[in-house]
């Protein structure tokens, strides 16, 4: 069963999966200041997190977010942190935030963001298009289900909700987008958290299938083949992982495992140095650097050399 009190941290990989983001995303914001670069993340950092995933849902550019978040600040005073502090949220085709109970937009004057003005100028010029302008709309309102019942799923989780309601919001997501990869990833964890295997890999399968570059659905398929111990299965699906992110740490802490445990020192070596460049501070640093120490010890007493 899933712990029924409400996490008060996330690792970065917990981040990812339940925005249903690439950590290469969350560097980006990280380079560009939207965030501070950390290793666990608390509520009011998810916060953040999820109105620039919806920001970013939308194509607004980095450089955009800027200005909204220095306006918001020149506007607001008494606001240091924006993102932590405001809800900002999509009403209609504009970009809103609420203050005090009451919506307002970000920058004074004409729109900052409108997000359909321009497409909605061509179906006024091309009344035959009008067909293709109510299929796009049906196409939109599905997303917007879908990312709702998403969202929904994702804040279940974040408070510790029962499993059941949690799988019954993504199932809902994947009725109006059944090939949202980050919708099947999660469901696919939460099922692993209840060890109903056969249900997480169907759902890490589908993901791939939707996204075959989804880096995270590949470790989390090689965490589920781990864990029924198919280590050849694991360490194909690590490697896919590396292969499509290089830096991904806890697939080097990972491999570096399954190497050690086929007795393979040398690529577990190598695995372990990889993992502390990418990930030097913390817990699980000191569990590498004793196995690598360990390492070291034997292949000295074996006359070997790691």
């Amino acid at each position: 069963m899933l712990d029924s009190a409400p996490k008060r941290s996330y690792s970065r990989d917990e981040v990812c999966r339940l925005l249903g983001i690439r950590e290469s995303v969350l560097d980006q914001w990280e380079e560009h200041g939207f965030v501070a670069s950390l290793d666990h993340y608390e509520f009011r950092d998810m916060v953040a997190l999820k109105a620039l995933r919806q920001l970013r849902a939308r194509r607004i550019r980095p450089d955009r977010i800027r200005r909204i978040l220095d306006a918001l600040a020149i506007r607001l005073g008494d606001v240091q942190d924006p993102l932590r502090e405001l809800k900002i949220f999509i009403d209609g085709r504009r970009l809103a935030v609420q203050v005090d109970g009451r919506k307002m937009e970000p920058v004074s004057g004409q729109l900052l963001l409108d997000f359909d003005k321009e497409e909605i100028r061509r179906l006024l010029q091309f009344p035959g298009k009008h067909a293709e302008a109510t299929h796009a709309n049906e196409d939109a309102t599905r997303l917007r289900e879908a990312a709702k019942w998403f969202d929904r799923g994702v804040e279940l989780e974040q408070t510790g909700a029962p499993p059941d309601q949690i799988i019954a919001a993504y199932h809902k997501a994947l009725e109006h987008h059944p090939e949202s990869a980050g919708a099947h990833v999660n469901l696919g964890t939460v099922y692993f958290q209840l060890k109903q295997w056969r249900k997480a890999e169907d759902h890490y399968l589908a993901a791939i299938k939707h996204k075959a570059d989804y880096a995270l659905a590949h470790f989390n398929l090689g965490n589920l083949f781990d864990e029924l111990n198919q280590p050849t299965q694991a360490m194909d699906s690590y490697s896919r992982a590396l292969e499509l992110q290089p830096d991904y740490a806890d697939a080097h802490y990972n491999m570096a495992l399954l190497f050690q445990g086929r007795g393979d020192t040398m690529n577990a070596v190598r695995h372990w140095r990889t993992y502390l460049k990418l990930d030097p501070a913390g817990y699980w640093a000191g569990i590498a650097r004793r196995e690598l120490a360990r390492l070291r010890q034997e292949a000295v007493v074996g006359g070997g050399q790691a």
